[in-house]
Order: structure tokens, then C-alpha cells, then sequence
């Protein structure tokens, strides 16, 4: 309550500007109503990995060959222009306002999957959170923990080792990057467990981080992305 007029007052000397255009913001937010229309969402999906597909479908081909190692995932968005622009401003230009816009519209959506008790940011290796200076997978969970009035742990997963850049490699060397990368820190102490990251393209890292979970006892993992990658060519 002490801290609103100063933000009113911020906003009157710094009106939002939208983050993608430059032009006008929306009320508070620094995204106008045209770019925010833009931002693609993934309606029509697989209901356990959300890779975009023409209709809804329980499971994808992919999922009945190799089922994933969650039971549900949440991922509002599909990672193309425009919303990979403000994803790859975030991530590796170090623009926290193009994060928060990213979280609030996240926000906006509904879950799609059942109510967990605990949300777990991906955490990344320190030598890696050192360059970037911070987490985009808990900058992007922390204001939905607010919204959903959930606890959030970043402090329960940790990279035990370093691992390449996943952006270059295919589906089997993310998977064979990440294998056994990732540790657990203190006991999850829940049934059910929401891991939070900010785009799936495999979900090879999501993967690890829930066998992690599962072999720790969670009863159910479920994924939540900010946005999901098609397959090549859609």
C-alpha cells in the first residue's frame, strides 16, 4: 500500500511503451493490445507434451511411442514471432522487462492442469547463472506462484554439472546432454509438483528434472512451460 502511489506516480512520468512496437502500452502493461493479440497461442495441442497439432489429441504419436515421464502439461503459448523475439530478448539479452510482459500474459491464461502444491523452477548451473546474472525459468515462475498463491522452491533442484547449449543439438543429444545433470537438494516433502521452465522444445530437460522428482517420491509431476516449439516444418 506505501509503494502504490509511487508506482502511480512512475507511471505518470514513465508511461508503459509496448516492448515489441515501441507504441503506447496497455494501462499498465508495457505490451499494447495489437502485439499482444499477435502472441500465438497453443489451443489446439497434445494434452501431455502440448506439442501444437491441427486438433487437441490426449496423446501425440510421439507421446505413444516414448510417454514422457509427467503426467500433464501446461503451456499457453507456441514458440514463433512474435513471442520468440521477447523469449530471446529475456533470455539472452538480459531484458527483465520483456520477461515481465512474457509473465503477465502468462498469467492471464488459465492452468490446464490440476492444481499442484508446489511449483520448481529448471534451475541452472551456477557458472551459467553467474554470466546471465539470473533465472529465467524462476523470473517466469515467481510471478506465477503470486498469481496462483502457490509456494515456489528454486532451492530444491541443482545442476550437479554443467551442460552445452541445448539450442544446437537434436532430440537425442539434448537428451544424452542432460542425462543425469540434474540432483536433488532437499526432499520435495509433496504429492505433486509443477516443474516450470520457459520454452519445451524436446522437453529433455523437463524429462530429467521429473525422473529426479518421480525417484524422489512425487506421486505426480506435471511440466508448465511459458511456450512449446512445433516440429520442424510446422
Amino acid at each position: 500500500m506505501l509503494n502504490k502511489p509511487f508506482r502511480i506516480l512512475e507511471r505518470l512520468i514513465l508511461p508503459p511503451r509496448c516492448v515489441l512496437c515501441g507504441d503506447s502500452g496497455d494501462g499498465v502493461v508495457d505490451m499494447c493490445a495489437a502485439c499482444a493479440a499477435q502472441l500465438p497461442r497453443n489451443d489446439s495441442r497434445c494434452m501431455r507434451c502440448a506439442l501444437p497439432l491441427a486438433y487437441t489429441v490426449e496423446l501425440c504419436g510421439q507421446c505413444q511411442r516414448r510417454p514422457p515421464p509427467w503426467t500433464a502439461a501446461w503451456v499457453p503459448f507456441v514458440y514463433a514471432w512474435p513471442l520468440d523475439v521477447l523469449e530471446s530478448r529475456f533470455k539472452f539479452g538480459g531484458s527483465l522487462a520483456c520477461g515481465r510482459v512474457l509473465a503477465g500474459r502468462w498469467c492471464e491464461a488459465a492452468p490446464s492442469t490440476e492444481r499442484p502444491q508446489l511449483i520448481v523452477p529448471v534451475p541452472l548451473h551456477t557458472a551459467r547463472l553467474r554470466r546471465r546474472g539470473y533465472n529465467q525459468a524462476l523470473e517466469l515462475a515467481r510471478p506465477l506462484a503470486r498469481a496462483l498463491d502457490l509456494p515456489l522452491r528454486h532451492d530444491l533442484l541443482a545442476r550437479r554439472r554443467a551442460t552445452d547449449a541445448q539450442t544446437e543439438l537434436d532430440a537425442v543429444a539434448r537428451r544424452k546432454n542432460v542425462h543425469g545433470a540434474f540432483r536433488l537438494r532437499a526432499a520435495p516433502g509433496v504429492e505433486h509438483v509443477a516443474l516450470v521452465d520457459d520454452v519445451m522444445t524436446t522437453g529433455a530437460t523437463l524429462a530429467e528434472c521429473a525422473r529426479v522428482l518421480c525417484r524422489a517420491g512425487v506421486a505426480r509431476v506435471d511440466v508448465w512451460a511459458l511456450a512449446r516449439a512445433p516440429l520442424p516444418g510446422h
